[in-house]
């Protein structure tokens, strides 16, 4: 008997994906072109670069280094701003898959305006990350990982957009699963689990110094997965019975390790620091990894598999 080969098509937001997988802000996704490129070798869905109101440098370099399989950067959301973003993303029929925008503010006011002044429909859906662990104002630095501030933030954006709306969490929150109860009270249409974590530190010890300019940064890249996977199992077990899809992000490198966040409960999965270990070809390898072991497990298509672990 001939196997049947794996589907790995998925429906978010009304869209259909050709496959689940989505690149992560922050990874490639500063321009048109960028995304573009990524969705041409191989991605579902892309999502923008974090854009502020007004324009960011960042942190001070080096903002990032790779130290086996961990990445650490300390970026600081870097942008252009809302004016300069929002002639750059324009056009964004021409990237060929579903694009998510990415903002960020330093209080529920300020993210309610983004939402109302950068949005358009052009976008799929608009993601809110509430868990930046190294930028002063922002994410967790502003207070932003908890339930209350992220159901007054989903609230605020909510009513400031009619764009589905992913709220991203941390893996560093005391209790995930109440910060994503809290989103799912606000009307969040999608969790995004979870953002770099940490932060943490690494010392040239010729300088005698941290190595990143801002001094610490959060942590990316395969050594992580084991944390996302837990977080995206605990979030599913906090949200299963309202039916929103997560996202999982963190540490995905391979076709398995995509197989086991959606085992755990996610819907779709983010990819962002194994562009670097792989090559921007990942999203092309991993969906080939994952084809190959759905066949020889007799799973036809990813609903098949999201959350299985639970059962």
């Amino acid at each position: 008997m001939s196997k049947v080969p794996a589907n790995l098509t998925i429906g978010l937001f009304g869209k259909k994906l050709r496959n689940p997988l989505i690149l992560a802000s922050g990874f490639l996704g500063v321009t048109k072109s960028s995304l573009k490129n990524v969705a041409q070798n191989g991605a579902g869905a892309v999502t923008i670069k974090s854009i502020s109101r007004e324009p960011r440098q960042g942190h001070k370099p080096p903002v990032v280094l790779t130290n086996g399989d961990v990445m650490i950067n300390a970026v600081g959301y870097s942008n252009p701003g809302i004016e300069e973003a929002k002639r750059e993303f324009s056009g964004l029929g021409d990237v060929g898959v579903p694009v998510i925008a990415s903002i960020i503010g330093e209080d529920a006011r300020e993210l309610g305006y983004m939402a109302k002044n950068f949005l358009s429909r052009e976008f799929a859906a608009v993601e809110v990350p509430l868990s930046c662990p190294h930028t002063p104002g922002y994410g967790l630095l502003a207070g932003q990982g908890t339930p209350e501030a992220t159901l007054e933030i989903t609230k605020a954006v909510k009513g400031s957009t009619s764009l589905p709306v992913i709220i991203k969490i941390s893996a560093n929150v005391q209790s995930i699963g109440e910060v994503a109860k809290a989103a799912v009270k606000g009307g969040a249409d999608a969790i995004n689990v979870t953002n770099t974590i940490g932060p943490g530190m690494f010392i040239d010890v010729q300088a005698r110094k941290p190595v990143l300019g801002f001094g610490v940064g959060g942590l990316s890249g395969p050594a992580i997965k084991p944390i996302a996977v837990r977080c995206v199992f605990d979030v599913y077990e906090a949200v299963r019975g309202s039916g929103i899809p997560i996202i999982g992000t963190g540490g995905v490198t391979t076709g398995q390790d995509a197989v086991e966040l959606i085992m755990a409960g996610a819907s779709a999965v983010g990819i962002g620091s194994a562009i670097h270990f792989r090559g921007i070809e990942v999203f092309r390898q991993v969906c080939g990894e994952m084809a190959g072991f759905m066949e020889s497990e007799g799973f036809s298509g990813i609903k098949e598999m999201v959350g299985i672990a639970h059962d």
